[in-house]
């Protein structure tokens, strides 16, 4: 299966919320805009960061729909599905209409804390059932299991359908074993804004974004210029924008990017509970921050 499609900027789209915390659905077509015209190679639908856990099962295919009309063939989609019941899963890949999608992003099962044979067997099950590649998703910060380089590479030789996978570890040795040993056309993503260009100067083929949704031309500049190897123009973006990426994750994610958006004119900052906005001195850094971005 060709990964190209996937190689550069994808960024993992928020989701906007009204002041009644439904989704907006006028704000969300202004943000794909946004992304379309920054310079996005593809969009991801209903990651962590676009609140996925706090919308049902009905809000999810509306969205997803929405999504897909108003891209209108533009850009490759990539639709988050994961979980922590490999069953259930399985249910919403046999339920789901994937016309329009291009993949699927799974993340690791988080809370159940399985064994690497648990995580092997749970992205085989998966995959066993999808039509559509696979992205396998590992970020350790967030779900309490750390799926290792060993688990990714024999997923990455031994399954077909499985073509990459965003690695959120921020272990840079993990990720140079999984680089070395990987099989050709084998995806390699960065999951963390922050190490997108040390990563990919170790040969990661882009990055899966949070930052991406406030600042796509900026930083598909350095993405750009990396995939080039012109890695000391890419340094000084990265220089320039560490600060801001920093600030985006003080007070957890998508509140920082949320708050961005808002002071960029974007999105409104509403988010759905158990997360809130972040607070005003947090609020008033970014938004000085962000004066010279715009």
């Amino acid at each position: 299966m060709s990964t190209e499609q996937f190689r550069g900027l994808g960024v993992a789209m928020v989701t906007p919320f009204n002041q009644d915390k439904e989704i907006d659905y006028d704000a969300t077509e202004k943000l794909i805009e946004h992304l379309v015209t920054g310079g996005v190679d593809f969009l991801v639908v209903m990651g962590t960061t676009g609140e996925s856990a706090t919308l049902t099962d009905k809000e999810k295919r509306s969205l997803i729909k929405f999504v897909i009309k108003k891209n209108d063939g533009r850009l490759p989609i990539m639709l988050g599905i994961g979980g922590n019941d490999t069953n259930h899963i399985i249910e919403q890949i046999d339920d789901f209409d994937f016309d329009g999608i291009d993949a699927i992003l799974s993340v690791t099962p988080y809370y159940n804390k399985p064994t690497q044979k648990g995580l092997e067997l749970h992205f085989k099950a998966i995959a066993a059932q999808s039509e559509l590649p696979i992205v396998l998703y590992n970020v350790p910060g967030r779900t309490g299991v750390n799926m290792t380089a060993e688990t990714t590479l024999k997923l990455a030789h031994e399954v077909p359908n499985i073509i990459g996978i965003k690695e959120a570890s921020g272990n840079l040795n993990q990720m140079s074993y999984i680089l070395r040993d990987r099989p050709d056309n084998f995806l390699v993503l960065s999951g963390d804004d922050g190490l997108t260009l040390p990563q990919m100067s170790m040969g990661a083929d882009g990055v899966i974004s949070v930052v991406g949704n406030a600042l796509p031309k900026r930083f598909s500049e350095m993405v750009k210029l990396a995939q080039q190897h012109n890695f000391v123009e890419a340094s000084k973006i990265h220089l320039e924008l560490i600060e801001i990426i920093d600030s985006l994750f003080v007070e957890g994610n998508p509140g920082g990017v949320k708050a961005a958006l808002s002071i960029l004119g974007i999105v409104d900052n509403n988010l759905r509970l158990p997360l809130a906005p972040i607070s005003e001195s947090a609020f008033y850094k970014l938004s000085l921050l962000l004066q010279n971005q715009q």
